[in-house]
């Protein structure tokens, strides 16, 4: 079995499309390990906020039939294939890590850089996995986030109504 994890991301009906994604991410995967969940404000563009978090896995699927499935959430969630880099989304469904694996493969790229370069991506991250290394850094996402630049970072830890 490989480890994997996920970002999720959503700003348009987050409150349907999160927990649809977290019910189809365990029908597919089986039991979870969830962060807290985080609200940023958009990166690149103006618009609603975000609603992020990561969630951590096990699957005997190779690396491109779980980015696969990863693709098929986010259709069912409502998102389009044309949909923009930095724009609104209902769901946004990224590989951040499997295993120690390191591919660079057209739209596959693990790990993805945006862990080293967002922290909507990497605090929930360093929070469920915070030994775990960077494959290429060797650096712990706890060492990471403590290095990172907080300065501009507008997010906050939040309980929405669907963890009630």
């Amino acid at each position: 079995m490989s480890q994997g994890y996920i970002s999720i991301g959503s700003n348009i009906d987050k409150d349907k499309h999160i927990p649809a994604s977290l019910q189809a991410l365990e029908q597919q995967f089986g039991k979870l390990i969830c962060s807290s969940v985080y609200e940023s404000e958009p990166v690149g563009f103006t618009g609603d906020v975000f609603y992020n978090l990561v969630v951590g896995f096990n699957s005997g699927l190779s690396v491109k039939a779980v980015a696969k499935q990863l693709r098929q959430i986010e259709l069912d969630n409502g998102r389009t294939r044309d949909s923009q880099k930095f724009s609104a989304r209902t769901l946004d469904l990224d590989l951040l890590l499997y295993d120690a694996l390191v591919v660079n493969d057209g739209r596959l790229q693990i790990p993805r850089d945006e862990i080293e370069r967002y922290a909507f991506v990497l605090e929930p991250l360093a929070e469920i996995a915070p030994d775990l290394k960077h494959p290429v850094s060797q650096q712990s996402y706890t060492e990471l986030w403590e290095k990172f630049d907080k300065s501009q970072v507008k997010q906050m830890r939040v309980r929405p109504a669907w963890l009630e």
